[in-house]
């Protein structure tokens, strides 16, 4: 009996359930294909990534002696879709039978669903055990009758994974979280560590190429791209970041610095996503670090949590509440995307710097993400679905199942406190805090109102008055009610018509 494994480009992991128990006569089946650079016109590195990695580990499987049936993009014949390649595969084996890892976004699930049909052969739909917490498992913690808060999950993953936890049943330093000790700003006096550089090989460059000629319009730059897209360099940069940057991650995972978009970051986000790397190893590599003395228990602890507590819990949220959760707007915005989340172009430096380093990179860490990012997109009232679409767009670690409970649960509020306890609404004090960004800007951060003042300050107030009464029944948000309910209302008169102004004058983005 022959069976078709098809391994999908968030796959990339030899022991995914689809690649188990393989005969010696099964084909392994990949394909590069339009539909899914396209859905969205994803930006051209994660494009480039996604490709040469799939290559990569194409070759890696061939040389355990697999047979692989790999379709490039420029392949002739290639129909562009999963679909379709599919058909054009079992006409070229004799095949009794699909074999596959379930899908991570839910229009593939869905596509898969009806694939047994479509195809006329016996189709398999494997649990995609890379993720610790299945579907199932996510169902039973929603049932426990605790609020469905992340810090429970958390710690309910933390007692299963044993993941920091004493020998007495309790967690490492006592403490299940160490959050409040990772909102340090970076001096000054402090240099993140110089980070390894992936030459690209031939292969790469090849994908660099042929990504250029076909989705050289889309969002992006190319030039400079220097991230692993194979296991081996995959696993050689988790051991750098371990050794090198984990240390000084735990303080420091909050800030931001100008020019400098990664600092301590671990930026293994895609090559987790991907496959490449596994969850629990990156864990299993920090939690060792702290036991070997390597790393501050603040550092582990963080990484663990961002990996074990908000990327499952995330996950978990997303399978539960689609389909339907993108459609979400409790707050109702309606405002369309300005036009310089595309170009940069805007006297709002923070933003300027975070919209330049998601277009060089593909990547903006979580603070620059939800803070500067996300909270302007709260703050002005930007329509979630063409946020959402811009965040899949342009992070090359973004798929729908973590982007969309990202940005309509957290960055947006969208869905009315279902996933985060308060909207992440700041003004720009915290932006001021936590990087050196408003010293670089034309806008006076000390300033609430007025010409020079920064928008993030009327914004902030604006958005406090447009959603008073909603906000004034959240306990993390009564104290600024009720500052606003103190200030004169000529006051609020002018910030309010400050926010209206500065609003009312951006121009909306165009096709990108």
């Amino acid at each position: 009996m022959t069976r078709l494994r098809f391994v999908l480009g968030d796959q990339l992991t030899r022991d995914v359930s689809s690649l188990r128990d393989l005969a010696p006569c099964d084909v392994v089946l990949m394909a590069e294909v339009c539909d899914e650079a396209t859905y969205v016109r994803h930006h051209q590195r994660k494009i480039a990534f996604l490709f040469s990695a799939m290559r990569h580990f194409a070759d890696a499987l061939r040389v355990e002696g697999i047979t692989v049936d790999y379709v490039a993009l420029d392949d002739p014949g290639n129909t562009g879709s999963f679909t379709g390649e599919l058909r054009r595969a079992l006409q070229r084996h004799g095949i009794d039978g699909l074999v596959v890892t379930e899908a991570g976004e839910w229009r593939v699930a869905e596509m898969m669903a009806g694939w047994e049909e479509m195809l006329g052969i016996p189709v398999e739909i494997r649990d995609d055990d890379r993720f610790l917490s299945s579907h199932r498992d996510f169902a039973r913690f929603g049932r426990t009758g605790q609020p469905l808060l992340m810090e429970n999950f958390y710690r309910s993953m933390r007692r299963r994974t044993g993941y920091l936890m004493a020998a007495d049943g309790e967690p490492e330093g006592g403490q299940w979280n160490l959050d409040a000790e990772n909102r340090a700003r970076l001096p000054g006096s402090v240099t993140p560590p110089e980070r390894p550089a992936f030459v690209p090989d031939l292969v790469t460059q090849e994908v660099l190429a042929l990504v250029s000629q076909r989705f050289g319009n889309h969002f992006g730059r190319l030039d400079g791209f220097d991230y692993p897209v194979t296991r081996q360099d995959a696993l050689a940069y988790l051991g750098w970041f371990v050794r090198e940057a984990l240390p000084g991650f735990g303080a420091y995972q909050d800030a931001m610095r100008q020019g400098e978009p990664l600092l301590f970051h671990s930026h293994l986000s895609a090559l987790i996503n991907c496959g490449l790397l596994t969850a629990t190893e990156c864990c299993e590599a920090a939690v060792a670090a702290y036991h070997d003395g390597e790393a501050p228990l603040n550092a582990a602890e963080g990484f663990v949590r961002q990996l074990i507590g908000w990327r499952e819990f995330i996950r978990g949220i997303y399978w539960r509440e689609m389909p339907g959760y993108g459609e979400r707007n409790e707050l109702g915005a309606t405002r369309p995307l300005p036009d310089f989340f595309w170009t940069g172009e805007t006297d709002l430096n923070c933003l300027r710097q975070s919209v330049g380093d998601t277009r060089d990179n593909a990547y903006a860490h979580h603070i620059q993400r939800l803070m500067v990012l996300g909270n302007f997109c709260l703050l002005a009232g930007i329509d979630p679905k063409t946020v959402q679409e811009w965040y899949l767009v342009v992070y090359h670690d973004a798929y729908e199942w973590v982007e969309m409970p990202n940005v309509v649960g957290v960055i947006l509020y969208a869905d009315g406190g279902l996933l985060a306890t308060k909207p992440y609404a700041a003004s720009g004090n915290y932006i001021h805090r936590m990087s050196n960004y408003c010293e670089h800007c034309r806008y006076d951060v000390k300033q609430r109102q007025g010409a020079e003042a920064c928008p993030f300050n009327y914004l902030y107030w604006d958005f406090v008055a447009r959603h008073r009464e909603r906000l004034a029944s959240n306990p993390r948000f009564r104290q600024a009610v009720q500052t606003l309910d103190r200030m004169d209302p000529d006051r609020v008169e002018a910030i309010r018509r400050d926010a209206r102004n500065f609003l009312d004058q951006l121009p909306a983005a165009g096709d990108y």
